[in-house]
């Protein structure tokens, strides 16, 4: 496999890993969602210095309200802080 091709079923793997840990396997719950933050994003949870803004982050990758956490969303969020540690992308 490619590199990118790596990278795209790890995505797969690692969404799927946390979201098989309760409920439904097509979508991450808000517990399975900062699980995830914890273990695979350290550094973005260390940036928020306390428990509401890594609510208020848990609840941002929400993209339609409906409390969960869908594979578009997850990869939408992914695409965000990609973006957001990429010096090529544009600043707004």
């Amino acid at each position: 496999m490619t590199q990118l091709e790596t990278a795209m079923a790890l995505l797969i793997q690692t969404f799927d890993k946390y979201a098989a840990s309760e409920g439904s396997k097509s979508t991450l719950s808000k517990g399975e969602v900062k699980t995830l933050l914890e273990k695979e994003l350290p550094g973005l949870l260390k940036l928020a210095k306390n428990p509401v803004e890594v609510d208020k982050m848990c609840k941002g990758l929400d993209l339609n309200g409906d409390s969960e956490v869908d594979f578009i969303e997850f990869m939408a969020i992914v695409a965000t802080f990609t973006c957001a540690c990429h010096d090529r992308c544009p600043k707004k």
